[in-house]
């Protein structure tokens, strides 16, 4: 086929999906063209939801549960879009951090929840995150690169010249979409200051929460322009500017701040890691909860996430997954990984691991052979499998790397895999997470002062201030609330 004849079926094929797929925009109510419809958005957040609760985990507070679905759905009724089926989830991880996806699903980490120091800072980021869902951000974006890919393509389908700068046009193709990705955000900070005070909120205090965000970031900013977030501090005086428009001509009494209601709720809530749900002391990874223990490689990394823990070097070569097997009994998790893998064993046997029954074998996974990746087909991957039973449940660990690396890292495999024993130590089974305890200031004092008298380490003052949103020689008065830090510091 010709050049110019391709060109012209680009073209043509763009304009037709351009006509077919135009759809109002709920909160601009523009025209715009749209790749998702509405329904999609709903299927993909179905999809999308099982995956976040397996990667983070849920966390199991019922009033605060009850609070976010109360205030999300309060929220969601008067947003442009109150005929989704909004969901509204804590997941268990200390990263501050709220998002969500299509179709109606919104998080928050208990990590943000512990950062709010009152209610309207909650609502003007819950707000935010519904704004995400009600301008269809999810869905302008995929049409986005769905469609720049296509005019990258065709380019350099019609252009040999257009070839040659084609790893360029793909950089700023990426630079561009940060750059809507940007203006999802100002968009969504002003629908947050919208909706949060539609129902009630002193939006200004949605403003103040990005000066904890600028705090938490100091050290790991990059350049605005490079980021898909506007920087904190830009964020906080726009934010400000829009909540006092908001405001106007209206009594800011009004507006609801509720601080020490949101305080004594979150009274208690885990901070940091949780130690029960398995941590790394001295390259040794420990589970108080299910009561194992097994050794990690010296310099090897962990990531501990809900459904399994994953370990590697630093070079990337190697890396070991612990999971557990759905099945109770061991024989039938060693035919369900091997047929789920597409495992082909090379050798297995019955071992005992610690006086544990277990099987061991070595299997390698051969990939198809469309699996293509510069014409040169994939490396074959070699894996060491123990499969250990304790305590009535199928412990999984596999230890995997190409087949030409497989005998460096073979030693590494075994000797952390049959490491696994119980854990019997009291001072690791005992092991309890930090915790915010509220407690109200009986004098008027600085905060520097109140955390001395309640002994709180130094190296914790910055940590416990911006929790707080105060600075350490911030004025308290007598009577306030606020955070400190409970448990083994």
């Amino acid at each position: 086929m010709r050049v110019k004849g391709m060109k012209n079926y680009i073209w043509l094929f763009m304009g037709l999906l351009f006509w077919t797929s135009c759809s109002r925009n709920p909160v601009t109510g523009k025209k715009e063209f749209s790749l998702m419809s509405e329904s999609q958005e709903i299927a993909m957040g179905k999809e999308y939801d099982p995956s976040v609760v397996a990667q983070f985990g849920v966390y199991n507070d019922d009033r605060l549960q009850a609070f976010i679905n109360e205030k999300g759905k309060e929220m969601a009724a008067i947003s442009h879009r109150p005929q989704l089926p909004y969901q509204f989830k804590i997941l268990d991880s200390p990263v501050v951090n709220a998002f969500a996806v299509p179709g109606g699903y919104v998080y928050f980490t208990r990590g943000i929840m512990a950062h709010f120091n009152n209610e309207a800072e909650f609502a003007g980021v819950l707000g935010h995150e519904i704004g995400h869902i009600t301008a269809r951000h999810s869905a302008r974006q995929a049409t986005r690169q769905t469609l720049a890919q296509i005019a990258l393509i065709g380019g350099m389908i019609a252009s040999e010249e257009f070839r040659k700068f084609g790893d360029v046009a793909q950089q700023g193709l990426g630079l561009l979409l940060m750059k809507y990705s940007r203006d999802h955000e100002r968009e969504s900070d002003k629908l947050g200051v919208e909706y949060s005070s539609a129902v009630g909120y002193d939006a200004r205090e949605m403003a103040g929460f990005f000066n904890t965000l600028k705090r938490l970031s100091d050290g790991q900013t990059i350049p605005t322009f490079l980021s898909t977030h506007p920087d904190p501090g830009d964020r906080h005086l726009t934010v400000g500017r829009l909540a006092a428009e908001a405001q106007k001509d209206k009594d800011p009494s009004h507006f609801k701040v509720n601080r020490n209601n949101y305080l004594q709720m979150i009274d208690g809530i885990i901070h940091g890691e949780d130690p029960r749900q398995g941590f790394v002391e001295n390259q040794v990874f420990y589970h108080p909860d299910l009561k194992f223990r097994y050794d990690i490689p010296a310099g090897w990394k962990t990531v501990n996430t809900p459904s399994q823990v994953q370990m590697a070097p630093s070079d990337g070569k190697a890396l070991m997954i612990l999971t557990l097997a759905e099945e109770s009994d061991i024989n039938t998790a060693r035919e369900n990984a091997k047929q789920k893998n597409k495992f082909q064993v090379v050798e297995s046997t019955q071992v005992t691991v610690n006086g544990l029954p277990a099987i061991a074998m070595i299997s390698e996974v051969v990939p198809e052979t469309s699996q293509q990746q510069g014409g040169q087909q994939e490396p074959t991957l070699r894996v060491l499998t123990f499969l250990i039973q304790y305590n009535g449940l199928i412990y999984m660990m596999h230890g995997l790397s190409n087949k030409t690396d497989f005998n460096d890292y073979f030693g590494f495999f075994q000797n952390s895999m049959k490491s696994f024993r119980q854990l019997t130590e009291p001072d690791k089974l005992n092991r309890q997470p930090l915790r915010l305890k509220i407690v109200t200031v009986q004098n008027q004092s600085t905060l520097q002062n109140v955390l001395q008298s309640y002994k709180i380490p130094q190296s914790r003052y910055n940590e416990v201030a911006i929790l707080n949103g105060m600075e350490m020689n911030t004025a308290i008065q007598a009577g306030t609330m606020i955070k400190i830090l409970d448990g083994q510091l």
